[in-house]
């Protein structure tokens, strides 16, 4: 039986890196050398619906796909692209934010399990019970949001590292060519990677446990 479960959960690892892939069919040129893509979107839902682990797989697949010679970096490959190109530090950043957004979210669920398993051994009534159902829900979407925006924030953080490293830009120049002109359709991103991560990852979990 934890074969089958650990087969499933390599089976999504290796959908979710064919997804962060396909990402890079869809991007917007910029002159910094960063387009705007939805890989990174990828990368951060593939932590936040599959956890640390698997999630972090998925995105170590792709990088790897990246570095033998499949252009999926934005339409490039190689070795160079991960460790010496414009982008590396977002490349890097794609798998510290799937690992940190999935930890955070896999911490939050353990915490709620165990809130529930003390109620119901307490016994609770069922008119408490009802009265206290919207909180974990809400609490639910608090911290999805919470994981997805540190997420996006350690990719980032990442992508602005790899300027200053590879590229040699001091703080002041990384910030525009890096952030900046991303920050619009990352909070549509982040909005999504909500609304996708709460109706999808209890499926996922299902289909896993």
């Amino acid at each position: 039986m934890k074969s089958v479960k650990v087969q499933k959960k390599l089976t999504l690892s290796a959908l979710f890196a064919s997804l962060i892939c396909a990402g890079c069919f869809i991007q917007i040129p910029l002159p910094g050398g960063v387009p705007i893509v939805i890989q990174d979107m990828m990368a951060m839902l593939s932590g936040l619906l599959l956890g640390p682990v698997f999630g972090g797989l998925a995105v170590l697949l792709f990088l790897l796909l990246g570095a033998i010679g499949l252009p999926v970096f934005t339409g490039k490959a190689g070795l160079h692209v991960l460790l010496a190109g414009p982008t590396s530090g977002f490349l890097w950043g794609y798998f510290f934010a799937a690992v940190i957004g999935g930890t955070i979210l896999a911490l939050f669920e353990l915490t709620q399990k165990g809130a529930a398993d003390k109620s119901g051994q307490d016994g609770a009534r069922p008119e408490a019970e009802a009265k206290k159902s919207l909180a974990p829900n809400i609490a639910r979407i608090a911290i999805i949001t919470l994981a997805a925006l540190v997420a996006t924030i350690t990719a980032f953080a990442c992508g602005v590292a790899g300027g200053i490293i590879v590229m040699h830009f001091s703080l002041e120049k990384a910030l525009p060519l890096y952030v900046l002109p991303f920050i619009p359709g990352n909070l549509i991103k982040l909005v999504l990677m909500v609304l996708l991560t709460k109706k999808f990852r209890p499926t996922i979990l299902a289909y896993t446990n």
